[in-house]
């Protein structure tokens, strides 16, 4: 269904690990090249190695946050391949130790918005230009936490919302030559997408599964089937849009009993 992914070169931040190592996977499974833009070097190289058999793959150590890692991390990709298909915006980080609102410092605060929405803001700037030549498309990866809360996650829920207007205004800002599209993932577990030393089976009870109509936590797998649609022609009429990828856990009322 995807063919036309073929050949094409996709940057995916975040890639070495997460949901990310699994759109990456995903892309290469497609016949993409694939571009891993992670900070973390150690769990870059790893996965380099690991996806060497699947296709054409390179490692780009990188901070979105940093906007002359973000012109590097395009440049590097067009000096690689020549051309930039699609941008996955899906570098992001965690409020530290779910820091209640009052204790949060300014500069995790910063830091946290940095990354999850500055990030994205900056790897497009960079990447545009040739987007446009190729009449690519950009996919942010934002969280069902746009939407709703969970405590003490204030940092982290206004990047992921920001992320969302961020995708609709660069959509109208960028068309018809560049689609932008959002994927908010609910509970997806990552336990064995980790770096080798971090790596986990899953310790999920009947209980976790049971909260998701369709009967089970999300997998990377999932966010990356989301995701090779909205960068691949059979979304060629899609821009703009958010889409949940939870399992229809936000659709499921939950009384206190």
């Amino acid at each position: 269904m995807f063919e036309d992914l073929c050949g094409k070169t996709i940057i995916v931040t975040g890639g070495a690990q997460g949901i990310g190592k699994g759109i990456a996977l995903q892309l290469l499974r497609l016949g993409a090249a694939v571009v891993i833009a992670d900070q973390d070097e150690e769990a870059g190289m790893e996965t380099l190695s690991e996806y060497a058999a699947w296709g054409e793959v390179r490692f780009v150590q990188t901070d979105v946050a940093d906007e002359a890692s973000a012109a590097h991390l395009a440049a590097e990709a067009m000096a690689w391949r020549g051309a930039i298909h699609g941008l996955v915006n899906n570098a992001g980080i965690a409020n530290p130790g779910a820091t209640p609102v009052e204790q949060l410092s300014l500069d995790a605060w910063n830091r946290v918005l940095a990354v999850n929405l500055t990030g994205a803001f900056l790897c497009v700037k960079h990447a545009v230009p040739h987007l446009r030549r190729a009449r690519g498309a950009v996919v942010n990866i934002a969280s069902t936490r746009a939407l709703q809360s969970e405590p003490h996650t204030e940092a982290y829920s206004a990047g992921k919302g920001g992320l969302l207007a961020l995708t609709h205004a660069l959509a109208v800002s960028l068309g018809p030559e560049v689609r932008v599209n959002a994927i908010s993932p609910g509970w997806i577990d990552v336990s064995a997408w980790k770096k080798s030393r971090q790596r986990s089976l899953p310790a999920l009870r009947p209980i976790d599964h049971a909260q998701h109509p369709v009967g089970r936590v999300g997998a990377p797998e999932d966010v990356a089937a989301m995701t090779a649609f909205l960068l691949s022609e059979a979304s060629g009429f899609v821009t703009g849009q958010n889409f949940i990828v939870d399992g229809g856990m936000t659709r499921k009322m939950i009384y206190v009993e």
